[in-house]
């Protein structure tokens, strides 16, 4: 299944600070069924942003997937990028396009 990273700011800290809990509990449900492998954020910057290496069948329903983001529902989002991904070396190698390939002997 296709890998992507999300990256995306989300400036307005009042809105962030009242909608961070169930933000938080979306990246749970989402590490549950498996559309998210990876998240955190960007521990320095000028504004509160975000990584998240995300799995889904198409950039179409990931795009829906973010979309139930409560920080998207609430328009907290901003500046976001979405890129396919390959990750061919390291931990992530299972998902790329030469699992098992490419690994240190």
């Amino acid at each position: 299944m296709p890998i992507y990273i999300v990256n995306y700011e989300h400036p307005n800290a009042d809105g962030w600070q009242k909608h961070v809990m169930p933000h938080v509990e979306w990246l749970k449900d989402r590490l549950k069924d498996g559309s998210l492998l990876v998240s955190g954020p960007f521990k320095e910057g000028p504004v509160k942003s975000a990584l998240l290496i995300m799995s889904a069948p198409s950039e179409a329903l990931l795009r829906e997937i973010i979309a139930s983001d409560p920080f998207s529902t609430e328009g907290l989002i901003e500046n976001m990028t979405i890129q396919e991904w390959d990750p061919i070396f390291g931990a992530l190698n299972q998902n790329s396009s030469m699992p098992g390939q490419m690994q240190p002997d």
